[in-house]
């Protein structure tokens, strides 16, 4: 289920894409007060169904998520928007489940990762 919770005034807008609840909640808890507008997915079909609709100045993914990886949604959002800023976020998997593949994100993250990190990829990102 998505949150469609707009903040006045806020500059960016963000696509969480994560199959665990608690992860989309840190998350979220972590870019609202960074001014972003955030849009929380547990599905990734269903955020794939959204980007299109809102084009987000950033997607972040989790790699593991059931029928769809994070590879297959990078891939896919990438075809759609070709420069679309994307970090992915994985727990079970490194930096070479990409290395071959033609479509990478701009950042790889490990979870669990440290909050202030996550930040600043987060506004590198965003102020690029």
């Amino acid at each position: 289920m998505s949150h469609f919770q707009n903040i006045p005034d806020a500059k960016h807008t963000v696509f969480v894409v994560d199959d665990e609840p608690m992860l989309l909640e840190l998350a979220e808890a972590i870019l609202r007060p960074m001014g972003c507008n955030v849009h929380t997915f547990r599905d990734p079909e269903l955020a794939l169904k959204e980007f299109p609709k809102v084009l987000p100045d950033l997607v972040l993914t989790d790699y593991a998520m059931g029928r769809m990886s994070g590879m297959d949604l990078i891939r896919e959002c990438r075809r759609i928007h070709p420069t679309q800023k994307i970090i992915l976020l994985s727990g079970t998997v490194d930096e070479q489940v990409f290395s071959d593949a033609p479509v990478k994100p701009n950042v790889f993250m490990s979870k669990p990762y440290q909050i202030h990190e996550f930040s600043e990829a987060i506004s590198t990102l965003l102020a690029a």
